[in-house]
Order: structure tokens, then sequence, then C-alpha cells
């Protein structure tokens, strides 16, 4: 199990797919920063590209700019453009989200309270092992 902090790139947006299985899509960007040997500050730049499947109802919260904490799996993948050059991109299977920064408390229609400041249990967290679904 892996776990990355980030920003979100832009708002999530939920895919529904075929089964009626829906999805969680968004991207975080994870800067590091670091001197050369010469003392000159570098900046860089790793973007993912997130999936969660537990919840949907968590897509209201990571809109563009949101600081969030993911835990899950990470893989890569690898293609060739339409304009012949070849790809690739960073994914982070999402088991675990959690909000940092100034998201109010919400209650979902009888479930639990979704807040970063609620450590205590987290509705958008998956607890078992199981291998997510795809």
């Amino acid at each position: 199990m892996n776990t990355i902090v980030g920003r979100i790139t832009q708002n999530a947006k939920i895919n529904t797919l075929k089964n009626d299985k829906k999805v969680v899509n968004f991207s975080i960007a994870i800067n590091y920063s670091y001197k050369t040997k010469q003392g000159e500050r570098k900046e860089q730049t790793t973007y993912y590209n997130c999936s969660y499947w537990i919840n949907a109802k968590i897509a209201e919260f990571l809109t563009k700019g949101t600081l969030v904490e993911l835990s899950g799996r990470i893989s890569s993948s690898a293609w060739i453009g339409k304009d012949g050059e070849i790809k690739s991109g960073l994914n982070f299977h999402t088991s675990n989200i959690k909000l940092h920064g100034g998201i109010q408390k919400t209650e979902f229609n009888n479930e639990p309270t979704a807040s970063p400041q609620n450590n205590n249990s987290n509705p958008f967290s998956d607890e078992t092992d199981d291998d997510l679904p795809f």
C-alpha cells in the first residue's frame, strides 16, 4: 500500500460503466523541490491519474486545488498517441481518501459524515485487502 499527498488538478468526474458500477476519476499533482549541486532550486511536478470505486459521493468534495492524502496502489501505462508519439502515465488505484483543508462537515442521507476533522471513521475508506475491480 502506498500513500501520496497532492492537490487535485481539476474537479473529479463520475463515470458509470455498463454494469452501473460507478468510478470516480480525478488527477493530482505532487510538487517536489530540490537544490542542485550549484545551489539552484529546482521544482518537479508528478501527475497521477486516480480512480476510486468505493463511494461516488466523494466526487463533490474532490475539486480543483483540494489537498488530498490517498492510500492505494500505483501502476503505470504506456500507449501510442494519435500523433504517433509514445505517451505514458502514472495511475493510482485509490482505496482510502483523506481530505485536508477547509472542507466543512457535510451529512449524506443516513450515511457517515465526510469531514477531514473526523479522523476516527472515514466513509471513503476500504479497509479490506481486496483488489479493485479492473
